[in-house]
Order: structure tokens, then C-alpha cells, then sequence
């Protein structure tokens, strides 16, 4: 799951160094000036370091989060389709926080599934 969401930070953010056109068009039919697709090119990038490397991974994730939270926030205001386009960065934050879990036990020791006994 991890290996998902790391290829996809890495592609969008390196699409968005390159000024790859479609990926231009895209970022400005959402409504962001055309100077800052590199910058938001970067934060992908830092948010995918952060990510891969396990004692900064949390907070990777939480950027990550940050980011995909403005992603759905845009592509709702467009009123883009639900569950191709405005969901999309859920589904990568489902599976961001799923991959996290299952490779940090910190974080599985935060939220254990076990029962509660009773006496």
C-alpha cells in the first residue's frame, strides 16, 4: 500500500516540476495560478520523503493528508464527479494511513483492535 502512495507523490510531483502540460492545464482549470504548480510540485515530493523514511513517516502521512484534503476541497468546488475525481485523494489517504499501519508499530499500538476484558 505504502509503495502505491509513494509512486503516485512521486509521479505528481515530478509531473509537476517538469510543467508536464496536461498536468498545467489541470492545475489551472481548478483555479491555481500557473506559478505555483512547481511549488505544489515540491510538497508532494517532501510529503513522499517524509513518507518513505520510517522515523519521519507520520508526519509524512499527516502532510500528505493535508494535501490531499485541499486536492478534494478543489475538485468539490468544481463539482467534479464524486467517486472518480473528488475522492481520489481519499482513496490515496485510505490507502497512506493503511500502509502506515501496517508498517509502524507505534502506530498499531495507538490503535489496537483488541476486545476489552471483562472481570
Amino acid at each position: 500500500m505504502s509503495g502505491l502512495v509513494l509512486l503516485f507523490l512521486v509521479m505528481d510531483g515530478t509531473t509537476k516540476l517538469m510543467m508536464i502540460q496536461p498536468v498545467v492545464d489541470a492545475t489551472a482549470q481548478i483555479g491555481y495560478p500557473l506559478d505555483l504548480v512547481r511549488p505544489i510540485g515540491i510538497i508532494g515530493l517532501v510529503c513522499a520523503v517524509l513518507y518513505a523514511v520510517p522515523r519521519t513517516a507520520l508526519l509524512g502521512a499527516i502532510l500528505t493528508t493535508g494535501l490531499l484534503g485541499g486536492a478534494i476541497a478543489s475538485k468539490m468546488r468544481l463539482e467534479e464527479p464524486l467517486f472518480s475525481q473528488v475522492l481520489f485523494g481519499a482513496y490515496v489517504g485510505v490507502l497512506a494511513w493503511g500502509g502506515l499501519y501496517l508498517r509502524d508499530g507505534r502506530l498499531r499500538a495507538l490503535f489496537t483492535l483488541r476486545r476489552a476484558t471483562t472481570t
